[in-house]
């Protein structure tokens, strides 16, 4: 029985079969989930368009009312230009996995192949409307931008991390396992102490762990712990991360380069929550929420084989992706305020050069230039120059340039250093700091006698 929340939801079937489209509402009647199937072209485009629909399962071999040869891949790309966010889920009948994951990439939620698994089937309709669902809550979220939870002490201000963190929040209290996406740097980590702070777990404990940093011949132990003497230098006990996790959360971070062996022990303790220490043939259960985080795409290493599908399906019930820095400029000037800690202060031309920047390193190296600026800046006000934007082999300049632009327009501003700074683009006090490290002096006119 599905929550009463998906049960208003509606699934569209689009399958040009009889005999497949009947087989699948009958699945969908039995299991209360609300469906509508078609073979009609222009009756499923007039359904995406009014919005009635939050499913769609489309056959990849849709052929009716198609004009080119590309078949339902034409079909797919349609619904995506009239409706973006629609999850949707393909069905093919062939074993082309280069397309289907091509798709995928375009927007597609996923795809299964034919015949398709019942319970598989049916687990991931009911995620995708959650996911839905969850999506309209948050679009209702931002109209408000208040958002009650504990936020772990994050800070932001763009929309684009309003609503991750909204969702965040929305699905803390459920007990299903999230994939935490984003570039190294963004903040996932943060996101997934948001999501166990929020959680009936809260009060239990919070257990970080690097899976990518395990060497693949302690992967056993460090997961799930060893008896004294399991093997060479183990000279005592040792209590795995999942009994140190139980009744709490479990923070699997850089999940992509877990080995596949990892991978296979880590599969059965997900499905079973069962497991046995090093050394030990004692079953122990745990009861933990287990929150993983990458920066790889998971898709194109399960495609590689370096990734295991059946452990990508456990783990990405719903997946929440962390924009870089670089999407969401408004946060950077609050973060800079926020590392400084009142301490100092940033100048005009210090915070033009922290937007203008491209940050590849994200939140991670904004915290490390703020850090570094504060440690040698001499003064209560911070340049560009002390955030190391100006040191060679970081932001390469063109000294003889800039010494030529400055005097140019010193010579423009009539010595004026105050019309020249405006007009240079920077504050009168960052123009000082330039010329002093360019040797720039100004010449005074001797006074007449």
């Amino acid at each position: 029985m599905i929550s009463s929340a998906t049960a208003t939801m509606k699934v569209l079937i689009v399958e040009d079969q009889p005999a497949v489209a009947k087989a699948l509402r009958v699945l969908f009647d039995i299991n209360d989930i609300e469906c509508e199937s078609t073979s009609s072209l222009p009756r499923a485009m007039a359904l995406v368009e009014r919005g009635e629909v939050d499913v769609v399962l489309q056959d990849m071999n849709f052929t009716a009312g198609v004009i080119s040869g590309e078949e339902g891949i034409e079909l797919f790309r349609r619904f995506r230009s009239i409706d973006p966010t629609l999850p949707i889920l393909l069905i093919t009948a062939w074993t082309s996995l280069e397309t289907a994951v091509q798709l995928v990439k375009e927007g597609a939620a996923d795809y299964l192949a034919k015949p398709w698994d019942d319970a598989k089937l049916l687990a991931t309709v009911r995620n995708l409307l959650h996911i839905r669902e969850l999506s309209r809550e948050n679009e209702r979220l931002r109209a408000h931008r208040t958002i009650e939870g504990d936020l772990c002490g994050l800070v932001y201000e763009s929309e684009a991390m309003h609503r991750v963190v909204s969702l965040a929040v929305q699905i803390a209290k459920s007990e299903v396992p999230i994939l935490i996406s984003g570039p190294n740097g963004a903040g996932k980590e943060k996101i997934a102490e948001i999501i166990h702070a929020n959680s009936s777990r809260r009060e239990g404990p919070f257990v970080k762990v690097n899976a990518g940093a395990l060497p693949e011949q302690l992967i056993e132990s460090e997961l799930f712990g060893a008896e004294a003497g399991a093997y060479t230098g183990s000279s005592r006990l040792r209590i795995g991360r999942f009994e140190t996790a139980n009744g709490g959360t479990l923070f699997l971070d850089e999940i992509a380069n877990l080995p596949l062996a990892g991978q296979a022990k880590l599969l059965r303790v997900l499905q079973s929550g069962e497991f046995e220490r090093l050394g030990s043939s004692q079953t122990r259960r745990v009861d933990v929420r287990v929150l993983c985080a990458t920066n790889a795409d998971l898709r194109e290493g399960i495609a590689r084989g370096t990734f295991r599908q059946d452990l990508y399906f456990r783990l990405n019930v719903i997946e929440i992706a962390v924009p870089p820095l670089i999407k969401r400029r408004d946060d950077i000037l609050p973060l800079a305020e926020h590392f400084l800690g009142g301490k100092k202060v940033l100048d005009d031309d210090a915070r033009a050069a922290l937007l203008s920047y491209e940050w590849p390193g994200n939140v991670r190296e904004l915290q490390n230039r703020i850090t570094r600026a504060t440690l040698i800046s001499t003064g209560d006000v911070i340049g560009r120059e002390d955030l190391g934007f100006d040191v060679p082999g970081r932001e390469p300049r063109d000294v003889p340039v800039e010494r030529k632009e400055i005097e140019t327009a010193l010579l423009e501003a009539g010595g004026s250093v105050s019309r020249a700074a405006e007009t240079l683009g920077v504050s009168r006090q960052a123009l000082y700091r330039r010329m002093e490290k360019l040797g720039i002096v100004l010449e005074r006119k001797p006074k007449p006698e």
